[in-house]
């Protein structure tokens, strides 16, 4: 079995899916996107492709090896996102060739279902109470929402009680028991994020993600310091090299490894593994669509230290399309008591509804990040 064929998609809202077809006429599907770069990465992934035309695609760590070592120049969102993408189609090809769920090839499940969460609030979080209540109702244990809208290095007391009320009132409304992340979306300069994060602490978050940047990873202790709420951090590390250095840096409870930015399934597998050895907890990061959700999920089986698994139905970025809009399975997909159960079917567990991937990349998205300014018109975080 050869790879004779390497296809590259684009699809609404803001991803890119990645499509190796082998002699033999099995195909197998990635999700090769890094948020607002997604013209760049399916270039990455055509750059890439000669190096996988007439390759055994079973042999993924060799080939992994290849892309990542052999072009002298390593690691970033770009180049490990078109990585991931690959190696998620490669791990789907060898599920289906083996008739077996990728999860039963790297390990055999641990769990045969994981805990998910839901997105609330939009980017500038407003009525997110009712948002909770309403998720809880559809039974989801936990949400996740962003803290605040931009904040300065030093800035109003009023944005920091704001946040506060809002986490109060989700508490409230929904009980003790309920599940709260919280995310500073690296909008928050280590000034704040001390203060957010220990006003935060009495009303008992589940985590605060990215409290401040990984460019400042050193800080994590810092603000732990500051609260007893764990730290979650990750989706802008990219290699098994970067959390090297964060697992150094300590403050760190929770990452957030992204399947279709750090490298796929082969490289997540083994940071998950280094977390574990920290004691620290799994949480994929993950919003994005169903090829890079059942790659989290299959990630999540065989990982001791999986906790939770981030997902986008319903989150604010889906506009016009969303996850199960690509999957001809979707009973596979669903929720249950604010669970999720491990995939069974071959591969990576999901069918792909390939026809409307083809309408859809007739007509690329062009999905950017809003470019945001404080108030004295310089940048600010988003």
């Amino acid at each position: 079995m050869k790879i004779a064929q390497v296809n590259a998609y684009h699809v609404r809202p803001r991803w890119g899916f990645v499509e190796i077809i082998t002699d033999d006429g099995l195909s197998g599907w990635g999700e090769a996107v890094l948020e607002g770069h997604t013209d760049t990465v399916l270039e990455c992934v055509h750059e890439m492709t000669e190096y996988l035309i007439g390759k055994d695609p079973g042999l993924i760590e060799d080939i992994w090896t290849t892309l990542y070592r052999a072009g002298f120049y390593r690691g970033g969102g770009v180049l490990m996102s078109a990585i991931a993408g690959i190696d998620q189609a490669l791990w789907d090809i060898k599920g289906k060739h083996f008739n077996a769920p990728v999860n039963e090839l790297i390990g055999g499940r641990c769990r045969d279902r994981i805990r998910v969460y839901s997105w609330i609030g939009g980017d500038r979080p407003s009525e997110v109470a009712e948002a909770a209540r309403q998720k809880q109702k559809e039974g989801f244990t936990a949400i996740k929402m962003n803290a605040t809208s931009e904040l300065q290095f030093l800035d109003s007391y009023a944005k920091i009680d704001a946040a506060v009320e809002r986490v109060a009132s989700i508490r409230e409304a929904c009980g003790r028991d309920f599940g709260i992340a919280v995310d500073f979306h690296g909008r928050v300069h280590k000034p704040m994020a001390k203060i957010l994060a220990k006003k935060l602490e009495e009303f008992d978050p589940m985590f605060i993600e990215e409290p401040v940047l990984c460019e400042n990873m050193e800080y994590f202790g810092e603000i732990a310091a500051c609260c007893n709420i764990p730290i979650a951090t990750g989706e802008r590390l990219y290699t098994r090299y970067d959390y090297k250095r964060l697992f150094k840096a300590g403050g760190v409870d929770i990452i957030q490894p992204d399947l279709s930015h750090a490298g796929g399934i082969t490289e997540v597998r083994k940071i998950a593994a280094m977390a574990e050895a920290y004691d620290i907890a799994l949480a994929p990061h993950c919003p994005l669509g169903p090829i890079a959700l059942s790659s989290c999920l299959n990630v999540d089986a065989v990982s001791y230290n999986a906790v939770i698994q981030e997902q986008s139905i319903g989150i604010h970025y889906n506009k016009d399309k969303s996850v199960l809009d690509y999957v001809l399975n979707k009973d596979d997909f669903a929720f249950t008591d604010g669970y999720v159960a491990i995939p069974s079917k071959p591969g990576l567990g999901v069918e792909v509804n390939k026809e409307l991937v083809i309408e859809e990349n007739r007509t690329p998205h062009h999905w950017k990040n809003p470019v945001w300014r404080h108030n004295d018109g310089s940048i600010a975080e988003w």
